[in-house]
């Protein structure tokens, strides 16, 4: 029993220590702040907006000309098909397959190609808004920052002091004046689709 009790003590005493240690060097202050509001605050935010629409429309413009491609070829097919031999019509019939499976995977594609876009013109802007919550929170004497919202308007922290609100500060930091709270950015990008919604 008491070589069991032994090995407790000393890990129970060892985290105390540490306990002792760590509140004697920097005590526990948390903040909280809402990365979104400040992200659509930032004056890049439109310009990102404006980037994400055009390459959004450059995608779907390519779509809809490989739709068109596969709408024509479909109705030659179609057109031709009681006067082609069967060899023929099996190697139109792949042919439009083959068509169709580009056409998904285009779709497919796209949807990642809209996400890189995103990430990469959001990334200098997320660094820099970054940087400001560490110089804020540093100045400020915050161990800890919580981002408010978890995405889709949802709040992660249910009570919070108003007095560790750090979103007015970050914004200063930025050099942006606070505007009044107003929706989410659009920079969520939406993948290009088909005129027919398939």
């Amino acid at each position: 029993m008491k070589t069991i009790l032994k090995p407790l003590i000393f890990l129970a005493a060892v985290a105390v220590s540490i306990s002792n240690l760590y509140s004697q060097t920097k005590p526990l202050k948390l903040g909280y702040t809402n990365v979104e509001e400040i992200l659509y605050q930032m004056p890049e935010s439109k310009q990102i907006e404006s980037d994400l629409k055009t390459y959004r429309t450059q995608l779907e413009t390519q779509l809809q000309q490989k739709m068109g491609e596969f709408e024509e070829k479909a109705k030659a097919y179609e057109a031709g098909k009681a006067m082609m031999t069967e060899p023929v019509r099996i190697m139109k019939e792949k042919e439009l397959q083959s068509l169709q499976e580009q056409i998904q995977e285009f779709q497919r594609n796209a949807e990642s190609d809209l996400q890189r876009k995103q990430n990469e013109l959001l990334e200098p802007v997320v660094s820099k808004i970054k940087k400001a919550i560490d110089d804020v929170a540093n100045e400020n004497g915050y161990t800890w920052v919580f981002n408010t919202e978890s995405g889709f308007g949802q709040q992660t922290l249910i009570k919070m002091p108003k007095e560790d609100e750090i979103t007015s500060l970050v914004l200063k930091k930025l050099g942006i004046t606070a505007a009044p709270k107003t929706t989410t950015p659009a920079t969520t990008p939406k993948a290009p689709t088909s005129p027919s919604g398939k």
